[in-house]
């Protein structure tokens, strides 16, 4: 065996030796606290950067439209770069519960509610809603929540409800709190459940309930899945099909509706509508104090929001985004400041179809056209929203048919 051999074993050993020592000789303790300070200091900054683009929305339960809205929003609007902006879902009840949860709960900066909340909390409780509005204030409509009944085929009419097995949606769910609305209204006393939407569907089929109420935009994905066989239809919400009752008051706070073949296709005969009212989702902000870290974050959503609004057209999105007008107003409600903004600085873009310069002028003739055939001199803002859809879907399906 040479000499050089058995040297480079030997200083194979001894640098195996020096190695062992090393890592089982504990660090000094100026070196081992300046780690863990390293370490404490990469994790708060993480820590701060993650809380530092992130923003809350509450929405109904995951199987709503608004869930579907918010989870659009998310997937065009997130930015997870330490200056973008990250949009967390957050799982609600709905209803009053939504507001209540942006107005009390800690961390949550947005909700998707419905236009008459405020009217229904004030009248709930006006000294401890007394200035809402200063507090819960709107960034913009969203869509139409259509009013679905939807029942067993015996039931021919509401009426035939009276004293029947009715399902309210979940308790205190925008669906239970504008069930009772409608029902006090008409004066149609019935027996009320409270189940989620797949119990109710199971127990409507199997005659257990004779009606399921669900406010939603439609069509609602439960209900899409039905069929004919099922035994089950829509009931008409209108003068014609209630003819004993009085439906101004109805009228004068939703938006007349229908729920059509299309949302439908399997329980509306084609050609075929069946006359309801509408609420108007709103997504609203709690406002934070102005220039608040809080307060910027929600801001800056809405610049990235408002900014990119012409990509949720995309086929890939849900067809209620047509119905979005980030312009309209809403009477009752405040807007936040930093949406009003923004509108303002924009006047000029086309932040929705009713504003659009080259769809104007054929939207007034259509109006025109409308005051001729129904004498009618004026619209109200939710007349003029809902003759705006009807003008929107002609324009679709003649765009449909010129592309066949």
């Amino acid at each position: 065996m040479s000499v050089s051999t058995v040297t480079g074993r030997n200083l194979f050993a001894l640098l195996s030796f020096l190695l062992l020592v090393s890592s089982t000789v504990p660090l000094s303790p100026a070196r081992a606290q300046g780690q863990k300070q390293a370490a404490a200091g990469n994790y708060e900054e993480k820590k701060r950067q993650a809380n530092d683009i992130a923003v809350t929305v509450v929405v109904s339960g995951i199987s709503c439209t608004c869930a579907r809205f918010t989870e659009d929003i998310r997937n065009v609007v997130n930015d997870l770069s330490p200056d973008g902006i990250r949009v967390l879902p957050v799982l609600g009840v709905g209803g009053l519960q939504n507001v209540n949860d942006v107005l009390f709960l800690k961390n949550i900066d947005m909700a998707v509610v419905d236009e008459d909340n405020l009217r229904l909390l004030k009248k709930k409780d006006p000294v401890l809603y007394a200035n809402i509005e200063q507090r819960v204030q709107y960034i913009t409509k969203l869509y139409n929540s259509e009013f679905h009944v939807l029942a067993r085929d015996e039931i021919k009419s509401y009426d035939d409800l009276r004293g029947k097995k009715v399902n309210f949606n979940l308790k205190d769910s925008q669906t239970e709190v504008t069930a009772d609305t409608i029902f006090n209204t008409l004066n149609i006393p019935v027996q009320r459940s409270y189940y989620d939407n797949d119990e109710a569907i199971r127990r409507l089929i199997s005659g257990d309930i004779s009606a399921m109420i669900i406010l939603t935009g439609a069509p609602q994905a439960a209900l899409a899945k039905l069929k004919k066989e099922d035994g089950v239809h829509f009931l008409p919400l209108d003068q014609e099909s209630l003819p004993k009752h009085e439906l101004h008051d109805l009228f004068a706070n939703y938006l007349p509706a229908e729920i059509t073949h299309e949302h439908y296709p399997n329980l509306v005969a084609e050609g075929t509508t069946v006359p309801t009212i509408a609420n108007r989702a709103l997504l609203v902000a709690y406002t934070w104090p102005e220039n608040s870290q809080r307060y910027n974050k929600v801001a800056k959503f809405v610049d990235a929001f408002f900014s990119k609004i012409d990509q949720f057209n995309s086929p890939s999105r849900h067809p209620k985004w047509r119905e979005v007008n980030l312009a309209a107003e809403m009477p009752g409600w405040t807007r936040f400041k930093p949406a009003a903004d923004w509108l303002a600085a924009h006047r000029n873009q086309a932040v929705s179809t009713d504003s659009d310069t080259t769809l104007k002028p054929a939207f007034e003739k259509f109006v025109q056209d409308y005051f001729a055939s129904t004498g009618r001199k004026t619209l109200s803002t939710k007349e003029r929203e809902v003759l705006f859809a009807k003008f929107e879907k002609i324009l679709a399906d003649s765009k449909a048919e010129a592309s066949r």
